[in-house]
């Protein structure tokens, strides 16, 4: 994997790339065809977990205080912030 310096443009590239796996996810799920239901799990699998990695990176450097625009953050992570606010 690839070592991304701390950085305020290095996490909102990392936001969008997240964003842009979870569109993915959802694409996959709902529209792409497979052959069998097992291919499209085994797809599931892979991209969830490339954005898992992508997560665990850009929490890594939110926590080590690297500063981000809440406007670009990734949908997904918009979503369990208002779930947490009541």
């Amino acid at each position: 994997m690839a070592v991304i310096p701390d950085g305020k443009y290095a996490l909102k590239d990392l936001h969008k790339e997240i964003d842009l796996f979870d569109r993915k996810i959802a694409y996959c799920r709902n529209y792409e065809k497979f052959d069998s239901e097992s291919s499209r799990s085994s797809a599931l699998q892979k991209l969830v977990t490339k954005r898992e990695a992508l997560v665990k990176m850009a929490l890594g450097m939110a926590s080590r205080g690297v500063e981000f625009d809440p406007q670009y953050l990734p949908r997904s992570f918009k979503k369990t912030e208002e779930e947490a606010q009541p």
